[in-house]
């Protein structure tokens, strides 16, 4: 009788086992439920196209309006994303990228010893210099403005962010490089020029004369001169080649 007893609580033990897991299991399924996100997949900030396929006309910005009232601390919080790669100080070593000290209004390719792409070579032979228009452009998308180029940046979307960067990028060595007088055709409610209609160059109006330039004075006051032609740069381009 006692050995029925014994075989009986093994089996009511096993049985008994085997219910607890099935509750845990239960449980644990309603508790760490998966939900499906709203959205699949990885939001990447990339430009949308306006109806039809075509991209919206932006207008590039006006330098002569926006420079001068540009955030410098914002500019040089946006940089602290470069430091990884680029110094800016002046006679800074070369990185991963080159050094940036004068490079508004300065050569393309400027940094000595410094190992560029064969596409930013390349590009040089169409834009030489590194203006206020060509900095912009290679900022917001170095991929795609230089298809080639070694600097990996995703680039900066944001037209505020980046002039801040581009400001403070000229405050480094670049003080000589003119500032443009403001371009009514580049602010807001502007219509942007047809396509394939290049628009004003900085530092001209609209009839292509030159333009006179704003430039802080050393008083950190406005004058006004004539935009000079680019000085040479202390060192470099803002790319990694």
């Amino acid at each position: 009788m006692s050995g029925d007893l014994k075989w009986n609580k093994i089996f009511g033990a096993g049985l008994g086992t085997a219910f607890a897991i099935l509750v845990v299991q239960q449980v644990s399924s309603a508790i760490y439920a998966p939900h499906p996100p709203e959205k699949m997949g990885y939001f990447v900030d990339a430009p949308e196209e306006a109806a039809g396929g075509a991209e919206e006309a932006v207008l590039p910005p006006d330098w002569g309006t926006l420079l001068p009232v540009a955030d410098l601390a914002a500019g040089e919080a946006a940089f602290a994303r470069c430091v990884a790669c680029h110094t800016i100080n002046a006679g800074g070593a070369n990185g991963i990228g080159p050094n940036l000290f004068g490079v508004v209004g300065g050569p393309v390719m400027h940094a000595a010893g410094f190992a560029y792409s064969d596409a930013m070579a390349a590009h040089k032979g169409e834009a030489p210099v590194w203006t206020y228009d060509e900095l912009d452009r290679f900022i917001t998308a170095p991929q795609r403005y230089v298809a080639g180029t070694k600097m990996s940046f995703a680039g900066l979307r944001d037209t505020p962010t980046r002039v801040n960067l581009i400001a403070y990028l000229r405050a480094q060595g670049s003080g000589g490089y003119a500032i443009p007088a403001p371009d009514p055709a580049r602010q807001p409610g502007a219509v942007a020029a047809p396509a394939g209609e290049a628009p004003a160059a900085e530092g001209t109006d609209a009839t292509g004369a030159e333009a006179a330039a704003p430039v802080a004075g050393p008083a950190g006051q406005s004058t006004t001169q004539a935009t000079p032609a680019a000085p040479p740069a202390a060192t470099s381009t803002p790319t990694g080649g």
